[in-house]
């Protein structure tokens, strides 16, 4: 039988120390009409951390730049309806015990998941979208890559958004740069043709991320966290890859360790798959090893299929207990810090609280109308959630 307790010993990232090592994760739920968080999903994320979460991270937000993301459901982080919304979220999280922090996102060109399933994304020139070499895809170039200006923007963007989650009262901040979307497009070598400071070698290509995190950093000030989310895999691509060895992902990471980031977020889509031959450590534990950073593992913890299927195929993903103990044997021995419980917590709001007890029969399936049964009428005609 596992050891529970060990999930619920303290951590301490940089200037906050959360109560237990099991994080809700950003995900892109839908709910936000015209990107701003109601009520209800400020007792959504609350609900969460009363269920026991050690800590509570937002759905990916919209920075204030132009391309940033134009989904109307999904969360922006500009504009002062907006704010209003978010500062109550951070305040409802706070009033039930929790820590909160937001996901700060630009797209890229990878510009809507719904494009992505249906077929191939499209692009949008009418918004301005910017990325590294202007590849939508792998061997589809649509437009030019972005000027030093355009990333000087965008950078300035990423500061902005940090400086508001302060002043809206958060405890830290998050970065997306997984899944294909902006950052990420400057990590993957097939989106990424540039010849400058941000492309080339593995160093290089984590040079926009990593000036990203200094921005943020120099804009939440010494003591507040500053956590960046990578992944190999891309909604356009499941079997993409930023790195092909250790070696090259401890290059590719280099100026973001250099550039002062507390926590690197490693989604997978099932945690227990190995991310290079000739080990059975996961993208988080190969992380951890060749930065020496604090990682977070995600990815179908606790269920039998991962995010895409069960969200996109509307397929109900099954308990798979089993997956929890491979969990506490990875989390044993080193390989991940905190874990990142998304669907599961989804469906069963008192996860964290419920592995405390050990009673594990008390946990459900994840359906995905969850959601809609759950939150927000306003948000029953929503497209489903993404990624």
């Amino acid at each position: 039988m596992s050891d529970w307790s060990k999930l619920f010993a303290p951590f301490q990232l940089r200037g906050v120390t959360l109560p237990n090592r099991i994080v809700m994760p950003a995900m892109g739920l839908s709910i936000c009409q015209d990107g701003i968080p109601s009520a209800e999903a400020a007792a959504y994320y609350a609900r969460r951390a009363t269920g026991g979460a050690g800590l509570v991270m937002t759905e990916g937000v919209y920075i204030d730049h132009p391309s940033s993301g134009d989904n109307p459901m999904l969360g922006r982080f500009h504009g002062e309806a907006a704010f209003d919304g978010w500062r109550d979220v951070a305040a409802a999280v706070h009033a039930a015990g929790g820590i909160t922090m937001p996901e700060l996102w630009h797209v890229g060109l990878i510009y809507s998941t719904y494009d992505v399933v249906a077929g191939e994304p499209r692009y949008r020139p009418e918004l301005g979208q910017v990325s590294p070499s202007g590849y939508i895809a792998p061997g589809k170039q649509v437009a030019e890559g972005m000027t030093q200006a355009e990333i000087d923007q965008v950078i300035e963007a990423y500061g902005r958004g940090a400086d508001k989650a302060m002043e809206l009262g958060y405890d830290g901040v998050e970065i997306h740069g997984g899944h294909g979307y902006l950052i990420d497009q400057f990590f993957w070598p097939e989106l990424n043709k540039r010849t400058d400071r941000y492309g080339g070698s593995p160093r290089a290509r984590g040079q926009f991320a990593a000036e990203v995190v200094a921005e943020c950093r120099r804009r939440v000030g010494p003591d507040v966290p500053v956590i960046l989310r990578i992944s190999q895999w891309k909604v356009v691509d499941y079997k993409a890859r930023i790195a092909q060895t250790p070696q090259e992902l401890e290059q590719l990471l280099a100026p973001v360790v250099e550039a002062g980031v507390d926590l690197i977020d490693c989604s997978e889509r099932r945690f227990w798959e190995p991310v290079f031959d000739g080990s059975d450590m996961n993208l988080a534990g190969w992380t951890k090893k060749v930065t020496g950073v604090p990682t977070m593992t995600i990815g179908s913890i606790g269920l039998d299929c991962e995010m895409m299927t069960s969200l996109m195929e509307g397929r109900e993903a099954q308990l798979d207990l089993s997956s929890l103990h491979r969990l506490m044997e990875m989390f044993e021995r080193g390989d991940f810090d905190l874990v990142g419980v998304g669907r599961a917590m989804l469906a069963e709001p008192d996860f964290a609280n419920i592995i405390r007890s050990g009673e594990l029969h008390r946990l459900k399936p994840f359906k995905p109308s969850v959601l809609s049964d759950e939150i927000l009428p306003s948000a029953r005609g929503a497209k489903r959630a993404t990624a």
